[in-house]
């Protein structure tokens, strides 16, 4: 099989991307049970045998998908406050919302999935690590924590758990009030920890 190129391998590229997108948005709203690559292949527009050339499996594809949408969340999220340090509060207020999202719902199904599909359980583990170490990267860097001082990385990691929880509690209700409130808290904390 030769290589793609120019045109060729832009659309694949853009198939690709089609297909990463509908299965993070298929995998939220309908489930594990409900997302199936004819399913994502339907919602991306192309054909399931074009998603599966891309994707052999269902669990390569659902993984990759989430981990193509935390690469992006996590590039966003750096590029936020790219120009210039910001204050505490938006900086917890955009690690919340990381967690509030399509993103985090679909996480959350490959999540139970994997506590269920033994063929799913080392990829999705896997990935979660990679995801957890790098979230923790950047809120440390946004943050402007310095990790050597004792109970900076935890209090670093207690926010993205706490962030995690809401993400949770958001997923039944909305909970815009509350976390609004809780936020508001832990930028009080992270600011009496970090100073």
């Amino acid at each position: 099989m030769g290589t793609l190129t120019g045109p060729k391998q832009a659309r694949s590229r853009v198939t690709r991307r089609h297909l990463l997108e509908a299965a993070v948005a298929c995998l939220a709203e309908h489930g594990w049970a409900g997302s199936t690559v004819a399913v994502v292949a339907e919602r991306a527009g192309v054909s399931r045998g074009a998603a599966q050339h891309h994707f052999p499996t269902r669990e390569a594809l659902f993984t990759a998908a989430v981990a193509f949408v935390a690469e992006e969340r996590s590039t966003a999220l750096r590029e936020l406050f790219h120009a210039a340090p910001a204050p505490r509060p938006a900086v917890v207020e955009a690690i919340v919302d990381l967690f509030t999202g399509a993103l985090f719902r679909a996480a959350l199904q490959l999540w139970v999935a994997a506590s269920n599909e033994e063929q799913l359980r080392p990829q999705v583990t896997d990935l979660e690590a990679r995801v957890g170490r790098e979230t923790h990267r950047i809120a440390v860097e946004l943050l402007g924590a310095d990790e050597s001082v004792p109970g900076v990385r935890e209090t670093v990691q207690g926010l993205l758990d706490m962030a995690r929880g809401l993400g949770l509690a958001n997923v039944l209700t909305d909970d815009t009030a509350r976390r609004a409130r809780v936020v508001a808290q832990w930028s009080r904390i992270l600011d009496a920890t970090l100073t």
